[in-house]
């Protein structure tokens, strides 16, 4: 199930699901650990008035109609959640502070009926603190009337207020009351206990004060809204590492007021979201909207001590128990180029900073990592057909540096790049020149960016030759020529083997793959696949080489899913999360990634304007197939267009934002009418507008 709202601070990180389900929640780590493991945290209503029973339902059950999006410009959510059953209607708006570990959310409740209403508000807790359900402990707190989970070293304090109204001049600051009117504490998943969700039910819960092991909690706040009017609750956790922690800082959203963390944390992603000034030309507005929210998007994947997360929906783990909560070097190179590209160096620092630290000492990177810095799962062997080989895909290693390069282009940080130079850039660099095959000048074989297969990849190639001349350009900045004029003519070695051995007449195209056999001979891999685009993104071909326009050609041709969806597959016969096996209309599920590579290429080799209009044509595809919160998954069906694999993939927003960003630049070009200042792509085209649509002014001038 997608994650159609993440919220975070580099810290803290909140996931909610289609449902409006609190679904994920990590701390201390953006990617680890997960204290609720993916399991939903309830969120239900109970409402009566002065003649009836009253009637319950929980936020996710019909007739329920949600809709979820964000305040512009924010990570603060814009939730409505309408009953009209139950004649409800409620305005939810989450936030997770911008500086401290604190959720908070406000409800504003809108009865919808002639007569007052007493409503009551459950909210459910179902953790499994630092990923487990063992050794446990919920308890009610009575001085401060909240609820706390604890283990170990994280605890989690969870309570509840009536707030002010406020005013349009004078919106609520203050609390009116605060402490939760019910709770209940118990087990789950033992026998038949199911939770004390279940307890809610009936709009009344058991009081249970504390329950140890396998645990959960709800708690209940209770609030009379007038006939047609309204009423305001303040829900929050505080996550810490001890009780004081927690504590201290629920002390100050009681006195504060909780509006203050709203507010206040919506001014902080305004501001941080609009810190470059971008000139966005005739970009429709909805692109930019979708530019913005991938940035924000972007901000919530990424840890505070430097790891960029792959994606942190958890649900992917039912199918192999293990996530895409890691960080891969090759997607956090992408993700730190796109956002370097729009400004946030000190980001993209601490990634590069994390590269340094994790480095192997012989120069390459391993396949992915985990938020702490430890080497994380892998499935590439060390030992295979009776010989020792090196576990890597090696486009990691390649475009850590590449990344680096344009990094270092756009801020000239050189007291940055000084400490890296050494550790890093050289040491990678000299690898990846002694990891050739002497005779053809290419890498030796490692794992490819898909991790399905190993051999010589016209990706990987690209990536490798793109970290190689970054490299070269670092050597000769600090005055190494040796190791530049090294590094340079390992790159023009790896071209010239492109050249012979991943170029193929007969084909017309790059081949995605090769691998020598025993006897000397080349198995071809001639799999039409969208990462060919990489022959140009990192700079060994121009957009415009015949031969790049060649293979472009054929990805867009064969790889274009011939549906109403639309996009770009991975490629041909893709298999993960296949959908058809109808290869020739469906060569594989829509990729957004790969979708935008091919708008990249577009870009690239524009020669007027109008060249242009095929790659707006695809940022309005990606604005169409995203959720309704602007968040962008990994792959999406072939038919419906829903959501498929993990959602939001942090990839996927870094390609959106890059792209956008190139599309711009590439505006920036054009020439300006003189008379009305609509840029057009070339001089001439600005004359021959000028001359047919201002002729006075033209004759005047």
């Amino acid at each position: 199930m997608p994650r159609d709202l993440p919220i975070g601070n580099g810290t803290l990180l909140v996931n909610f699901d289609d449902q409006y389900h609190l679904r994920d929640l990590y701390y201390p780590y953006v990617g680890s650990e997960n204290h609720t493991l993916g399991y939903p945290c309830r969120f239900g209503v109970w409402v009566a008035a002065e003649d009836d029973d009253g009637r319950f339902s929980w936020v996710h059950d019909e007739p329920w109609v949600r809709t979820l999006r964000y305040l512009p410009e924010t990570l603060v959510t814009d939730v409505s959640l309408h009953n009209p059953d139950l004649g409800l209607r409620l305005i939810c708006n989450d936030a997770v502070d911008f500086h401290q570990d604190l959720y908070l959310r406000r409800i504003t409740v809108h009865n919808e009926h002639d007569q007052a209403r007493q409503v009551r508000l459950f909210f459910h807790h179902d953790l499994r603190i630092s990923e487990h359900d063992v050794g446990d402990t919920a308890y009610y707190e009575p001085t401060r009337r909240a609820l706390l989970h604890y283990k170990e070293r994280r605890w989690f304090l969870m309570c509840a207020g009536r707030g002010s109204l406020g005013t349009t001049d004078a919106p609520a600051t203050e609390l009116v009351d605060f402490g939760i009117n019910q709770f209940a504490t118990g087990t789950k998943g033992i026998g038949d206990a199911e939770g004390t969700w279940r307890d809610a039910e009936n709009g009344q819960l058991g009081g249970n004060p504390i329950a140890q092991g396998s645990v959960d909690s709800t708690m209940g706040l209770h609030l009379d809204v007038p006939a047609h009017g309204k009423a305001v609750v303040y829900y929050w956790i505080v996550v810490g590492r001890k009780f004081e922690e927690v504590t201290a800082v629920h002390r100050a959203v009681r006195s504060r007021g909780p509006e203050t963390y709203l507010t206040r944390t919506a001014d902080y992603w305004r501001l941080w979201v609009n810190k470059e000034q971008f000139d966005y030309n005739d970009l429709p507005d909805h692109l930019v909207d979708l530019f913005k929210r991938s940035l924000l998007v972007l901000r919530t994947q990424v840890n505070e001590r430097g790891a960029i997360l792959a994606a942190t929906d958890y649900d992917i783990a039912q199918f192999g128990r293990d996530t895409y909560a890691y960080m891969w070097p090759r997607d956090g190179a992408l993700v730190a180029y796109g956002l370097d590209l729009a400004g946030y160096s000190g980001l993209t620092q601490r990634f590069f900073d994390f590269c340094h630290r994790v480095v192997t000492k012989e120069g390459f990177l391993l396949h992915k990592y985990n938020p702490d810095e430890s080497l994380a799962s892998s499935w590439h062997p060390w030992y295979e057909n009776g010989e020792r080989q090196l576990p890597i895909q090696e486009d990691e290693t390649g475009l850590v540096v590449w990344a680096l390069w344009q990094h270092y282009v756009k801020f000239r940080d050189v007291e940055f790049i000084k400490p890296l130079y050494r550790g890093l850039i050289v040491r990678a660099a000299d690898f990846m020149v002694e990891y050739r095959d002497p005779e053809t000048g290419l890498p030796l074989a490692s794992y490819d960016l898909w991790e399905e297969r190993r051999g010589v990849l016209s990706f990987t190639v690209a990536a490798v030759h793109g970290g190689l001349t970054a490299a070269a350009s670092f050597a000769k900045t600090f005055g190494q020529h040796d190791l530049a004029r090294r590094y340079s003519q390992a790159a023009a070695d790896m071209r010239r083997g492109a050249d012979i051995y991943l170029w193929h007449e007969d084909e017309g195209r790059f081949a995605r793959m090769i691998n020598r056999r025993a006897d000397g001979s080349w198995d071809v891999d001639r799999t039409v696949d969208a990462s060919l685009a990489g022959l140009f993104q990192f700079g060994m071909y121009a957009a415009d080489d015949p031969k790049i326009v060649a293979t472009m050609e054929a990805v867009r041709e064969r790889l274009w899913v011939k549906t109403d969806v639309g996009g770009v597959a991975r490629y041909e016969n893709d298999y993960y999360h296949q959908v058809s096996t109808d290869v020739a209309q469906v060569p594989g599920n829509p990729w957004f990634i790969c979708t935008l590579w091919l708008a990249d290429w577009y870009i690239a080799k524009a020669q007027n304007r109008a060249d242009l209009e095929p790659a707006l044509d695809i940022l309005r595809w990606v604005a169409r197939s995203a959720l309704s919160s602007g968040v962008l998954a990994e792959q999406i069906h072939p038919y419906s267009g829903v959501p498929l694999s993990v959602s939001p993939l942090t990839w996927s927003h870094a390609t959106y934002a890059t792209t956008v960003l190139h599309y711009l630049d590439r505006l920036s070009e054009a020439e300006l009418c003189p008379a009305c200042a609509r840029p057009l792509y070339s001089r001439e085209q600005a004359t021959a507008h000028a001359e047919h649509e201002h002729p006075a002014e033209v004759a005047a001038s």
